[in-house]
């Protein structure tokens, strides 16, 4: 433990006079204190505590259906951004067609948030109104 010691009296010479105070530090280790009121009496209690750590929350990332966006360049948005072979990228883009919307993939907050982003940005650049979203799992 550290006991920053002076007086009032000496901040306020320091701060008047122009110099910078400076205290002076004096260092007590624990039990310090309790052997000057008699051997014996300084004790101390460890307990280790376990930091409790929880999972993040996962977020499932979403394509929804429009009567724009072509089915190839659905597949290929699977394969590029969700790293899907052709055979589970054809099967969600039906799936995305027949039912409306069809699940990607189940990331963190923050990789579901940019893989949106980066699906969004590239059906805009190629001019297709395709919508992705996410949403807490």
């Amino acid at each position: 433990m550290t006991c920053l010691e002076g007086s009032a009296r000496n901040w306020k010479d320091a701060e008047t006079s122009g110099g910078v105070p400076m205290p002076e530090l004096v260092t007590r280790m624990q039990g310090d204190d309790d052997r000057a009121n008699g051997p014996g009496r300084g004790t101390a209690v460890i307990t280790r505590t376990k930091p409790k750590t929880k999972k993040p929350s996962l977020y499932r990332v979403l394509i929804l259906n429009d009567d724009y966006t072509p089915m190839e360049f659905v597949v290929h948005v699977l394969e590029r951004f969700f790293q899907k072979d052709r055979e589970a990228a054809t099967r969600i883009m039906l799936h995305v067609h027949n039912h409306g919307v069809g699940e990607c993939g189940v990331y963190t907050y923050e990789v579901a948030e940019t893989k949106v982003t980066q699906v969004m940005d590239f059906a805009r650049q190629h001019q297709h109104p395709l919508q992705c979203v996410m949403e807490k799992k």
